[in-house]
């Protein structure tokens, strides 16, 4: 929810830092934020914006979306598909990092950063 928190726009700030790039969304993080999207307030506006977002990338299926968490499958997906993630999950960015993925993050709340480990 990194933009509407940080009021950034995502992609032009990711053209900034990276030039070309691909945008790509788990099929089981639009689901999740689909169901995101009926809380009132703050987590609902921006989980609605997370939608928004979403219909500017490309749709991957998510594999054996039952079994793990949605964290779990974007961590997978990135290993799998050696590629970058946008988050500001520590968790998630621990995961990334313990598995040689980059990922992208906001800096001093102002713009986003590549950090590797």
């Amino acid at each position: 929810m990194m933009p509407a928190q940080f009021h950034i726009d995502l992609f032009d700030e990711l053209r900034n830092l990276l030039g070309g790039f691909e945008p790509i969304v788990l099929s089981s993080v639009i689901h999740e934020l689909e169901g995101l999207t009926r809380a009132k307030g703050r987590n609902g506006a921006a989980a609605r914006l997370g939608l928004t977002l979403g219909e500017k990338c490309t749709i991957a299926e998510s594999r054996d979306a039952s079994a793990r968490t949605v964290d779990d499958q974007v961590i997978d997906y990135a290993v799998q598909n050696i590629c970058l993630v946008v988050t500001n999950d520590r968790r998630v960015r621990d995961a990334l990092f313990e598995r040689g993925i980059g990922v992208i993050s906001m800096r001093k709340q102002q713009k986003l950063e590549l950090l590797r480990r």
